[in-house]
């Protein structure tokens, strides 16, 4: 006898695979870049989807180890979004309004979106945030990992885009009256092509410790043995 549509709708073998089919998304994909720096300054993060941005800027901070004592927000389809507390402290009264940004969490955005993230209101220092994927891993993540990247962020402090610029020309002139010092400011040592995976990895995983200590410096080279 032929099954009939409705008889199909009773049958409980399909309805077995209906949970992998939908399984939910525990982790998502992003790719965050400084803007106004060529080649680009990027970092390719995994991480829990149940994060709201106030975890995102945390994420954002450990993975370009930035130090996390300047002012930031988010930039989202026209609107704010921070620490209304702070944002809003000595806000004029035609100021836009700020959004609370632990009321945002990353398994609301869609795959593909693109938005702003703004560090350092001094510097300057924007960020595209880039969407990528949704994942569903083995087991659901509780921290963030950095996956792929390259080059490293400005110096804290340098002056914005044009500041880095000038800094990167100056470190090349050992006869600028200003080499030696600008030298001993940004910790003896800086390689703009500098990424360490490994170590990016561990600082995103320790993102949301309350006592994290960010690396002041760019870590120098390791000298060669002698032979």
């Amino acid at each position: 006898m032929q099954k009939t549509t409705s008889g199909l709708l009773d049958d409980p073998l399909p309805t077995m695979f209906i949970p992998a089919m939908f399984t939910p998304a525990n982790a998502v994909q992003i790719r965050v870049s400084i803007d106004g720096i060529q080649p680009q300054v990027w970092r390719r993060l995994i991480l829990p989807i149940h994060w709201n941005l106030e975890h995102l800027h945390l994420g954002i901070q450990a993975a370009f180890n930035w130090w996390n004592y300047h002012l930031y927000e988010f930039l989202i389809g026209g609107l704010r979004y921070g620490d209304v507390e702070v944002l809003t402290e000595d806000a004029a009264d035609d100021d836009p309004r700020v959004f609370d940004q632990t009321e945002v969490r990353l398994q609301d955005f869609e795959q593909g979106s693109v938005f702003s993230y703004h560090y350092d209101f001094g510097d300057g220092w924007r960020h595209t945030v880039a969407v990528e994927e949704f994942l569903t891993l083995a087991s659901s993540p509780k921290q963030g990992s950095c996956i792929a990247g390259e080059r490293a962020r400005p110096p804290e402090d340098v002056g914005g885009v044009s500041g880095y610029e000038g800094f990167l020309t100056l470190i090349t002139d050992q006869e600028d009256p200003e080499y030696a010092e600008t030298m001993r400011w940004c910790g003896g040592y800086f390689d703009p092509e500098w990424f360490d995976l490994s170590l990016v990895d561990r600082d995103l995983r320790n993102a949301l410790r309350s006592n994290v200590r960010r690396r002041l410096y760019q870590p120098k080279p390791k000298a060669a043995p002698k032979r």
